[in-house]
């Protein structure tokens, strides 16, 4: 039955078409390099992996510790006993993968405007606006991606993470619209610092009516600190966005940690 579960920061399940999807997996206690210092939770995942159905797909947007988590990639390569396990990444991420040796394990490394097929869904790479690094000497050698996934003309986006920009107008334009979106609102502040690369809560409503979403979900927030604002002020500010541009605040809504929606009418 089609679902979604909000896990934590960019981390869902998506239930679509029989398949068992993840974003953005993170499911360790910082998001960082090293156990003793970076971002710490602030709220445990919603769920751990022992408590996952065996996944069949995992979609990666960009390499910050926030979002590819070698902690939480090993153990899902692990949990799956009984299916091959999928990984669509950005152009560069191939060979990162590779050095982990993981068993069971497919990767799948695609260039913006790329997709792939798994089954009866596609996986289609799309470009939006941030940045990659891991270490002092790696920055922007791996692309960044939002994620496209469609089946029987249902689509599904996950922008990952990213500024502003018209890559999601243009996005919209090319796939007519979307049935559900994935849509960051938190890590924006101070502006000055962080407009390029992260979009702020009113910047996500233009979004959510960029790629003419009939249905958009909250994410990137709530979880890690990892900007200035206060953890709790995303929803408050996507609220009154939402209401100064006439949406329906039942039409982007934010999830509670471990929240789950059955989606039956949007992707059945």
């Amino acid at each position: 039955r089609p679902s979604l579960t909000w896990i934590g920061h960019a981390t869902f399940l998506i239930q679509f078409d029989g398949v068992n999807i993840l974003t953005d997996p993170q499911f360790s206690d910082r998001a960082s390099p090293v156990a003793f210092a970076g971002p710490r939770r602030v709220v445990p995942p919603a769920m751990t992996v022992d408590e996952l159905p065996e996944i069949d797909a995992v979609v990666i947007s960009h390499d910050h510790y926030d979002s590819l988590d070698v902690a939480s990639i090993l153990a899902l390569a692990q949990h799956n006993q009984n299916r091959t396990l999928h990984f669509f990444v950005p152009l560069g991420f191939k060979a990162w993968f590779s050095e982990l040796d993981l068993k069971n394990v497919e990767v799948v490394e695609l260039d913006w405007g790329q997709g792939h097929r798994l089954g009866r869904l596609t996986f289609t790479a799309e470009p939006v606006q941030h940045w990659g690094k891991r270490t002092l000497f790696d920055a922007f050698e791996r692309l960044w991606a939002s994620w496209v996934i469609e089946a029987d003309n249902k689509r599904i986006f996950f922008a990952g993470d990213s500024g502003y920009v018209r890559h999601f107008r243009e996005t919209g334009e090319k796939y007519g619209r979307f049935d559900l979106a994935l849509i960051p609102i938190g890590a924006y502040a101070p502006r000055w610092f962080m407009r390029s690369y992260h979009m702020n809560p009113a910047e996500a409503v233009k979004v959510h009516q960029d790629l003419r979403s009939r249905y958009s979900v909250a994410m990137h927030w709530g979880t890690f600190i990892l900007t200035d604002e206060p953890l709790d002020e995303p929803p408050v500010i996507l609220a009154d966005a939402l209401n100064k541009a006439g949406i329906p605040a039942a039409e982007f809504e934010v999830y509670r940690h471990g929240e789950s929606r059955f989606l039956d009418q949007l992707l059945d």
